[in-house]
This record gives C-alpha cells, sequence and structure tokens, in this order.
C-alpha cells in the first residue's frame, strides 16, 4: 500500500495501463503540463497537448478508439462537453451498439465536476444525471484515491465508453493548478473533506468492478447515498446524526452508470428511510433515478433528496446554499428520522 493524493492516484492507474498497454494514449488540454510526470515516462508520442476545442479532440478519440487505440481523453471541465455533445452521444456511447459489436469504441473521456468554489454555474455542474442517461455510456466518480486508481485502470481496460468524472475538491492538481486565483478570495476552510484528498492504494493495483457501490459506514435507523465528495458530506453529516442518536449508514454509489441497484435497494430495506445526496440537478438526475428504482423493487421507505435546484450562483454564500452542504443534508437527516 501507497499513500498518494487524489490526483496522484487518477494518474497512477492511468501510468499503470499505458505501461501495459502501449495502445493507451492520452491527449487534451495542457495535459503534458498538469500531468508532467506520464510526459516524462512515456514521451509526446502517448501525451498529446491539443487546442481548445472539445468537439474535435473528443471526436478525434472515438476515431483512436475504434482503429485500435484505448485513449484517455481529458476534457478541462465537464462542462464544456456542451460543445463536444454529440461525440457522447451520438457517437462514443452507440457506435458498438450501431455495428452489432463490430466497432466497440473503448473510450475513457476524463473531466472535472463540481463546485463549491465560486465559479460559477458554467463551470460547476456535474451533469452526470445526463450522461448516465444515455445507453451505452459508463460513468463513474470516484471519493477515495483508492478507488480513483482502481477504477481509472477498469475504465482504461473496459471495451466500451467511459466517463471518468473527479470532483475538484479533492484533486490537488485542480486546487493548486486551475483554481488559479481563486484560491485568493475563496476560503476553503470547511469546504475540503477532511478525509478523502488522500489515502492507501494497493500495489499491484486492481481493476474495480463497475456497479459496485461501497459501504462507507454502517447503520440501522437512515441511509444517506451519495458519489464524489458528496459522500464526504455523508460522513460528516452521519457523524453528527449518529451522536443525536439517529444509527446512520453512508453508501458511495461510485458509480452513476451502472448504478448497484442490488446495494441501494437493501439498504434502503434495511434503514426504511434514504437521503440521497446529490450534486446534480434534481430533474431528471441521479436522485430521482434512486427514487425510481426504489419504487419498482417495492421498496417501502421514505425517501428525501438533497441536490441543485438552481442556477448555480457565483455568490459565495449563495452557491454554498444552492449545494448539497452538511446542513441540508442534517435537515433532510431529521425530518425523516421523524416520521
Amino acid at each position: 500500500m501507497t499513500r498518494m493524493l487524489y490526483g496522484e492516484a487518477i494518474d497512477y492507474g492511468l501510468g499503470e495501463a499505458m505501461a501495459a498497454d502501449p495502445t493507451v494514449v492520452t491527449w487534451g488540454e495542457d495535459v503534458r503540463l498538469i500531468h508532467r510526470q506520464l510526459l516524462a515516462r512515456f514521451g509526446p508520442d502517448r501525451v498529446l497537448d491539443t487546442p481548445i476545442s472539445e468537439a474535435a479532440f473528443t471526436y478525434a478519440g472515438v476515431g483512436a478508439a475504434m482503429s485500435g487505440l484505448r485513449p484517455v481523453v481529458e476534457v478541462m471541465l465537464v462542462d464544456f462537453l456542451a460543445a463536444a455533445w454529440s461525440a457522447v452521444v451520438n457517437a462514443g456511447s452507440k457506435f458498438n451498439d450501431f455495428s452489432g459489436g463490430k466497432w466497440p469504441v473503448p473510450l475513457v473521456v476524463r473531466a472535472r465536476v463540481g463546485g463549491w468554489y465560486t465559479d460559477g454555474g458554467q463551470h460547476e455542474q456535474t451533469l452526470w444525471g445526463q450522461l448516465a442517461a444515455v445507453p451505452g455510456t459508463t460513468v463513474v466518480c470516484p471519493a477515495t484515491p483508492d478507488d480513483a486508481a482502481g477504477l481509472m485502470l477498469g475504465a482504461i481496460q473496459h471495451d466500451g465508453f467511459v466517463v471518468f468524472l473527479e470532483h475538484k475538491l479533492l484533486s490537488e492538481q485542480f486546487l493548486d493548478y486551475l483554481g488559479g486565483s481563486s484560491r485568493d478570495t475563496v476560503d476553503f476552510s470547511g469546504l475540503l473533506p477532511a478525509a478523502g484528498a488522500s489515502g492507501e492504494v494497493p500495489e499491484p493495483l486492481r481493476p474495480i468492478p463497475f456497479g459496485k457501490a461501497r459501504v462507507r459506514r454502517d447503520g440501522s435507523d437512515l441511509a444517506l447515498i451519495s458519489v464524489g465528495v458528496g459522500v464526504h458530506r455523508c460522513l460528516e453529516a452521519a457523524a453528527t446524526l449518529s451522536d443525536e442518536g439517529i444509527d446512520t449508514a453512508v453508501l458511495d454509489l461510485r458509480s452513476i452508470a451502472p448504478l448497484d441497484t442490488a446495494a441501494v435497494a437493501d439498504l434502503a430495506a434495511q434503514c426504511g428511510r434514504v437521503v440521497v445526496v446529490d450534486e446534480d440537478y434534481v430533474r431528471g438526475g441521479l436522485s430521482g433515478e434512486i427514487a425510481a428504482l426504489l419504487a419498482e423493487a417495492g421498496v417501502p421507505a421514505q425517501f428525501r433528496r438533497v441536490a441543485v435546484e438552481t442556477t448555480i450562483p457565483f455568490a459565495p454564500a449563495l452557491e454554498q446554499a444552492a449545494l448539497p452542504n452538511t446542513q441540508r443534508i442534517l435537515a433532510a437527516g431529521r425530518e425523516l428520522a421523524t416520521l
């Protein structure tokens, strides 16, 4: 086991895959600068910078994957996938099915997600609900370094289209480089998770299968279900709720598509009360999908969701009120506990 930072662990998983398979390449905006150690290790033919044209270099990833490579295409922020939406929803996700399996697309699109640092509603989204809604798309978002490394390795080895999302508040690369001057005006104290940005990563590394949730905390009265930084918000809330006599479990989904429906249903049945904490939009997103699967499974659980209900504001106080903060989670949990 080696202790690693979250972003370092993702690059470790990528590096292990590149060392084992010469068809694995990576490109995107500023990747040679952001991932200097990969450039030094594998050279400029496998670590490539691109122009700022998400549509062009994502579609190039689709074509390269269909031609025998295993590209990891890095988009700076998930919001900018809007510029490459056709490549995502009309190409990468569908060509395998369109061809009857003759043209698989083993492509990983890597992008950063999330807010809390006052960059506004076109830079702080997660969009995993929209991405996961497209058949043929796998969507993962790890909460810890060990999962980050294992899920990246699994994503590259997967013979299909994967969107790999990394939360900015867990990424030292984002906070130190991409955050830029925002760090001069934003007080990150209280926003960064107490745990998760660093942790033990196993060696040798093994790929983590998709659709396998992870129980981060056991409990019998209330289930908090989330992904990414939301898992750490839930753990903070669970500690407080448990001190108040509400035995609270926390489930880390790890992947949004596929969902671990059995783990969600089992925990909901065990606790009878469920709060889904989702940094995506409340309408058409992950929280509604979980509500639907519980209804279809016939699980008689009380249900609440803490999600984003408006355009994310720039003003820090308004931004924190709009995002699923710990106080909102506590309020939802306490309300359910009285039912």
